[in-house]
């Protein structure tokens, strides 16, 4: 298995490692939190999803969420300063889905059991709003706009999203302009603008600098990416391209499977090249496969949050999941704070296959501690493995923010340390 491999050599280059990721971080500034979603094929294991505004707190267990309280208060006194003690937290507008509202109550007990005050609210509420979660928790919502009066009385130093500026919000960031507030994860960051294709560029181009340390082949953890930017279900040309594009990454999987004696049979995902939920993903086979697409999958390539149009995909590699959780095919999902390792759960998805996307309706979330992934060296302890994939992921993300000049406002930058 390539997890062992990757262990053994993570364990015997360490000192090399983390002066290598101390010096990368350095320069970098990184979001509050992030997460990954982690496909471990057995013969490569690769994230093949990051989200900066991650929804699923609620997922991660208790150990770590109570760990995770002293991650989150270095996080904010290393790029802030131990002055900041009241923060707005800015939401989604999902007022009728009440497992976000769990993810909400999750985040917000953990920036107060470090010691801060919190004040929730969304970009467009007219009214102050208690939300049920669907654990029974209560979330006071109020208009997270400067101009109420509660919010005036609040004083908020630090602004943390967790909404993902699918929608830009721009009147609501005009308004906050002259108060020169941090906000974290920027909102230049949100789907409205970031690219997976950029994400990707820097992820396997971390890959190799990664491999060559480790003296590895860089296909163990890379997720070969291809960009369409000129996408149109109703135009043949563009999607002639695209099938093209899908036969090609077909192709070159085939023989990169063929070169190290794989026995698999690759499959390709089309995915909207902006955007999260797992909307705008479809897995195909072949380039005829796709420009014969059915109504059903011709609709979910024009799903988007918000109402969006999808005009880039982008064409990547399906990676197979050998994981599994009671008979169910899985994938860990791993959260980081900053530069730590928060915790994690496994996605799971009993009516999916080892080569389908899990991010699905039906998915079933399961208990994955980081701690319980911390074992001795002889079992090849995935903390090590899935780590090391997110750390790379969250690289990615600072070099994203760097190439689109996207500034974290009176963010203090500090390099990252390295404890597996």
């Amino acid at each position: 298995m390539i997890k062992d491999l990757l262990h053994q050599n993570y364990c015997s280059r360490l000192p090399r490692l983390r002066e290598w990721y101390k010096a990368t971080t350095e320069k970098l500034s990184f979001p509050v939190y992030s997460s990954y979603d982690i496909r471990d094929s057995g013969f490569k294991v690769s994230n093949v999803d990051a989200n900066i505004y991650p929804a699923g707190f609620n997922n991660i267990c208790h150990q770590d969420m109570d760990a995770a309280v002293e991650i989150m208060d270095n996080y904010l006194k290393s790029h802030y300063g131990a002055e900041v003690q009241r923060v707005l937290l800015v939401t989604e507008e999902h007022t009728q889905n009440p497992y976000y509202w769990d993810n909400v109550a999750a985040i917000r007990d953990l920036i107060e059991r470090s010691g801060r005050q919190i004040f929730v609210g969304m970009p467009s509420a007219i009214q102050p709003m208690d939300l049920k979660s669907a654990s029974g928790k209560t979330v006071h919502v109020e208009a997270a706009r400067p101009q109420n009066q509660a919010l005036m009385n609040f004083k908020p130093q630090v602004i943390i999203s967790n909404n993902d500026f699918s929608n830009p919000h721009e009147d609501w960031a005009e308004a906050w302009q002259s108060q020169a507030l941090p906000i974290n994860p920027p909102r230049e960051l949100g789907w409205y603008q970031r690219k997976k294709s950029t994400y990707f560029k820097h992820y396997n181009q971390l890959v190799l600098e990664f491999s060559e340390i480790l003296d590895l082949d860089p296909f163990a953890l890379n997720v070969m990416t291809d960009l369409h930017s000129s996408f149109d279900l109703d135009d043949e040309k563009s999607m002639a391209e695209l099938s093209a594009k899908v036969d090609a990454m077909i192709s070159k999987t085939a023989i990169e499977y063929k070169k190290r004696d794989i026995d698999a049979k690759p499959v390709v995902f089309v995915k909207s090249n902006a955007g999260t939920y797992g909307m705008g993903v479809v897995r195909t086979e072949s380039g005829e496969e796709l420009l014969n697409w059915n109504s059903k999958a011709r609709k979910k390539m024009k799903a988007s949050k918000g109402g969006n149009q999808v005009t880039e995909v982008i064409v990547q590699e399906g990676i197979p999941s050998r994981v599994e959780s009671d008979g169910a095919v899985a994938e860990p999902v791993i959260y980081m704070i900053g530069c730590e390792l928060a915790g994690g759960f496994l996605r799971t998805h009993s009516d999916k296959s080892a080569t389908d996307s899990l991010n699905a309706p039906g998915a079933v979330y399961k208990r994955l501690c980081v701690s319980d992934l911390n074992v001795g060296l002889d079992h090849s302890p995935l903390e090590n493995v899935y780590g090391w994939s997110a750390k790379l992921g969250l690289i990615a993300i600072g070099l994203e923010a760097q190439e689109m000049g996207i500034p974290f406002v009176n963010y203090m930058k500090t390099s990252c340390s390295s404890h597996s």
